[in-house]
């Protein structure tokens, strides 16, 4: 929302990483915050703030430390993620629907399904009742097809070792008296954020950057990239801009690099042209309250909910995910405790219904499938609006996807082109990881390590967010 300094994020990028290296990038960039801010609220148990950090009520460059808190919405109930195996989530469920869902997760346990598929992934892990329950429905709507239709490379990328088991494993563990240390899997409890959104980290980094002499150009469209042998010379700027360098380092999407570099083998050309890409139109709403209380122990600014996310598992409505900006920072809010801030997430291809609407139109309906699933009352004014449109924002594991190692192979081939970042690499990585590449390329560059590590980033085995 707009604040005191006039600019305007909807970003939800949490800041976490298990990489220290990561971690001390960022705080490096903006420094944690040493004093509690305005919604302390917010951390109902002792945080980890920096002796001599800045206090956010003072100054502008700092990064907050946020609680996480995210619920899946289904049939009119919130129900916590991952899922947790306490009183309260049993009276959510309510006993017969509990009793199914552990019939359903001891038969997964007996009997295992083969691993082709998204959905017999999460099966497999879950039960087919709870992910019936929590998964199905949100995840044909990110990808816009039914989970047996996609690869199992995408639990494998997002989900790891996060499952029934675990969660099952947790709630025994913490039933018995004395420190049990942190939990095998689960996601984190605290993350970081800038003040003023994710934005704000990357237009400090763009200041220090031409603070030392370094250039940043904004808004250029490469059309085409110029090789000779197993190099790569220079790019190619839609205004017929010729920018040579030593080393190129690229997060465009493959669909659009192939082309750019002008390949002639078919093969390679008909890889990249089949990748896919889900696109991603955010609806930003300023409202006085929503209709949902704050129905947990967790104390929040004007008794607002607590959330950051809430994945809508409604197969009534396209909205895909909210998030509660307030609860991201307050400090991007004007009045945190009279209003709430929402980014409003639906997942679409470009030219669909969802892309094409008009921003008036594309708010309405938005705030009409908020009242649909009685987050909203009709009576409850829209303060202020905003539509954003981001291509290319999720690559996908489907089409031409398994044929990657073939592509990637063609690109290591140019010696000083390093694919970093989401869609250069078409790995539906998390934020730390696609920053992960990107030193990773640096470190290649100087020699410090081979160039194929790059690639190797977020493979482990373990759950991207344990800590």
């Amino acid at each position: 929302m707009l604040h005191g300094n006039n600019r305007m994020d909807i970003g939800g990028h949490r800041f976490f990483s298990k990489d220290e290296r990561i971690m001390r990038w960022w705080q490096n960039i903006l420094p944690i915050q040493g004093a509690p801010a305005k919604d302390d609220l917010l951390l109902d148990r002792p945080c980890k703030l920096e002796p001599n950090g800045p206090d956010p009520e003072l100054e502008d460059e700092v990064m907050l430390i946020r609680k996480r808190v995210s619920r899946i919405y289904y049939e009119g109930k919130l129900f916590d993620y991952p899922p947790h195996l306490d009183a309260r989530t049993l009276r959510t469920i309510g006993l017969a629907a509990a009793a199914k869902v552990a019939s359903s997760y001891l038969s997964s346990c007996v009997h295992k399904l083969p691993e082709d598929s998204l959905e017999n992934f999460y099966v497999n892990r879950f039960g087919r009742k709870l992910y019936q329950m929590f998964f199905e429905g949100y995840t044909e709507k990110v990808w816009g097809c039914h989970p047996r239709s996609l690869s199992a490379d995408w639990g494998a990328q997002r989900v790891k070792g996060l499952s029934a088991a675990t969660v099952l494993a947790n709630a025994a563990k913490k039933a018995l008296p004395g420190d049990h240390g942190t939990d095998e899997t689960s996601l984190i409890e605290e993350f970081w954020y800038p003040k003023f959104g994710p934005g704000q980290l990357w237009e400090r980094v763009a200041r220090l950057v031409t603070d030392a002499g370094g250039s940043v150009e904004l808004n250029q469209n490469v059309v085409g990239i110029e090789t000779s042998g197993d190099k790569a010379t220079a790019v190619v700027c839609a205004d017929g801009r010729r920018i040579e360098a030593d080393a190129f380092l690229s997060s465009m999407p493959l669909s659009q690099l192939i082309p750019a570099i002008g390949c002639n083998d078919p093969q390679i050309t008909e890889i990249a042209a089949g990748l896919p890409y889900r696109d991603f139109v955010t609806v930003g709403l300023l409202v006085e309250r929503l209709a949902l209380g704050n129905d947990t122990d967790t104390p929040t600014l004007g008794d607002a909910v607590p959330d950051c996310w809430i994945y809508i598992q409604d197969r009534s409505v396209h909205l895909g995910r909210m998030q509660v900006f307030n609860n991201w920072s307050p400090y991007m809010v004007d009045k945190p405790e009279q209003t709430v801030w929402l980014g409003l997430e639906y997942f679409c291809q470009e030219g669909d219904l969802i892309w094409e609407l008009d921003e008036d139109v594309m708010v309405e309906f938005a705030r009409m499938e908020l009242e649909q699933i009685g987050m909203l009352t009709p009576e409850t004014p829209v303060l202020f609006s905003c539509r954003e449109r981001m291509r290319k924002a999720y690559p996908a594991y489907f089409g031409t996807y398994d044929r990657m190692p073939e592509l990637r192979s063609y690109l290591e081939g140019f010696d000083n082109l390093y694919c970093i970042g989401r869609n250069g690499q078409h790995r539906y990585n998390n934020m730390d990881h696609s920053m992960l590449t990107a030193l990773a390329a640096i470190d290649a560059l100087e020699g410090l390590a081979p160039k194929a590590a790059i690639w190797n980033v977020n493979v482990e085995s373990e759950y991207h967010e344990e800590r």
